[in-house]
């Protein structure tokens, strides 16, 4: 695809915000460009005023997230945007509702995570996500569709994941590392050979820190669809995004 062909990348953002400035950062480093006019012009609706998903995920009497999602993607969708990315994992959880009421594609980081980790050949896979998305099981969902199994934290650990991503990253505090590793070191000691990164707050925690091989960031996993689904060229470096 020519430059000219590119695609308008939409994004239904602020889920959270300092996730989406990461998105957009993310997409504009995997894009293989060596000026301004080779990247991808992107239209983003940053509104963290919709309802938690997590939340509504447990607790169906709890305002739903839905109709905001749908009707920023409709407003991206007669803006002519050629695909959709929400940087919020946990959102996925509505993806088939999202679809059959916006006419654009939705990337589905989820599913595309699943077939990163397939075509890497890996057999055994943490989760670290969520309650919500644990839960709901759309990460586990797409890993058993090939062949894959899943491994997710004990109550205990999962726990630390959920102060990792509330207390500390969404309330913009530093990242509790140690917790972080008890719940890595739970995951390894149960078999998983890559430990999926299922929250885009822990996409933060990559950011910041160095922590080790064997982690796939599902976020930027998303980002990396974006690039090639609107026709921009990637970075061969971003191929393979599992850490080493």
């Amino acid at each position: 695809m020519t430059q000219a062909q590119q695609k308008t990348l939409g994004v239904i953002g602020g889920l959270g915000p300092i996730a989406t400035s990461h998105f957009m950062e993310l997409v504009i480093r995997m894009t293989d460009a060596q000026r301004d006019q080779q990247h991808l012009d992107m239209v983003i609706y940053h509104t963290p005023s919709i309802p938690d998903r997590s939340s509504f995920i447990l607790d169906p009497t709890l305002p739903s997230p839905l109709e905001s999602m749908i009707d920023l993607g409709r407003r991206l969708s007669e803006q002519g945007v050629g695909c959709i990315a929400i940087p919020c994992v946990t959102a996925h959880y509505f993806h088939e509702s999202l679809s059959q009421a916006i006419s654009v594609p939705i990337i589905h980081a989820p599913q595309e995570t699943a077939i990163h980790l397939q075509n890497a050949g890996i057999r055994t896979v943490g989760i670290m996500a969520t309650d919500g998305t644990v839960s709901s099981g759309i990460f586990q969902k797409e890993l058993e569709k090939r062949g894959i199994t899943r491994v997710i934290p004990s109550k205990e650990r999962q726990k630390d994941v959920m102060h990792l991503i509330f207390e500390c990253i969404k309330a913009n505090r530093p990242a509790d590392m140690a917790r972080f590793r008890q719940v890595a070191e739970e995951l390894r000691e149960n078999g998983a050979e890559v430990i999926i990164l299922g929250c885009t707050e822990l996409s933060l925690i990559k950011r910041d820190h160095y922590i080790g091989a064997g982690f796939l960031d599902a976020l930027e996993v998303l980002a990396q669809q974006a690039v090639v689904r609107c026709g921009a060229p990637l970075k061969k470096n971003y191929d393979c995004l599992i850490t080493k």
